[in-house]
């Protein structure tokens, strides 16, 4: 059942939100070759405990880690280990937060150095897919305008769109209905209503949409082992159109990049 949050709810939601973004964008400072994923995952904890939340991943489902760090042909998942990471990585954040009885549920693909030309392209294509599919959170619409926007503008450049993954609904459990997939019918599915509140993340492969689950019961990797990308926001159907609860403006703050992407979908309530 679809779990429906008034404005005192989207207000908590979109704190939690925030600080899931603000733990991205310190991470941002700090990804570079030659540091490990779980120094960046100890970050990650310390600066979520400070803020007085709780880490989302932490023990879910016996998850070991507060990040999901993905490189390169890992598409989700991935646990911080002790390898240093090297330049020309592409490295999926994922991170999620429990604070103020909700949860923030974010995540961000880095470039670690330089990357080549082929793959900045798949960076940035499926981030746009990300708001192709935030464009369609307007009441009235359904489930299925969000999936089919994001598979349209990826496989028209010949990528991979991630069957066995999806996104969902968030709130008070990290895993709400409706499932979310990147892939779909338009006219499909639940009908979006004010108040819904789902984390839309395109999981989208260089290669082959196929992919492959590892025995330690969490890595998901491409079965061409080529890169995959992965971009996650929070988002809310308020007074009928998409309001983002988290933002990039940390990342891009740290990283110094300029962006107005989000503008469309920023409301302060």
């Amino acid at each position: 059942m679809i779990q429906l949050k008034n404005i005192d709810e989207l207000r908590l939601m979109k704190q939690s939100a925030r600080l899931v973004s603000q733990t991205l964008g310190m991470l941002a400072k700090e990804i570079k070759p030659g540091v490990t994923t779980l120094y960046l995952d100890k970050l990650a904890y310390d600066f979520i405990k400070d803020h007085g939340a709780e880490p989302a991943f932490l023990g879910y489902g016996g998850f070991p880690a507060s990040l999901c760090i993905s490189p390169n042909e890992q598409v989700v998942h991935g646990i911080p280990n002790s390898e240093p990471i090297k330049e020309g990585t592409i490295l999926s954040v994922d991170c999620g937060v429990f604070w103020n009885g909700f949860v923030g549920d974010h995540a961000y693909t880095f470039e670690v150095g330089e990357v080549s030309d082929e793959v900045k392209k798949l960076l940035r294509v499926t981030k746009e897919s990300l708001y192709k599919g935030i464009e369609q959170c307007i009441r009235g619409k359904r489930v299925g305008d969000i999936s089919h926007a994001i598979q349209r503008h990826c496989e028209k450049e010949g990528y991979g769109v991630v069957r066995e993954l999806v996104g969902h609904g968030v709130g008070r459990q990290m895993h709400e209905d409706p499932q979310v997939p990147n892939y779909g019918k338009p006219g499909s599915g639940k009908v979006l209503k004010d108040g819904i509140c789902l984390a839309i993340e395109p999981m989208i492969n260089l290669g082959t949409e196929k992919v492959k689950f590892h025995n330690d019961g969490w890595t998901v990797t491409t079965l061409d082992n080529q890169p995959s990308a992965h971009f996650e926001h929070d988002v809310c159907v308020y007074n009928g159109k998409p309001v983002l609860l988290s933002t990039y403006d940390y990342i891009y703050e740290a990283l110094g990049i300029k962006s107005d992407e989000e503008k469309a979908f920023q409301v302060d309530f």
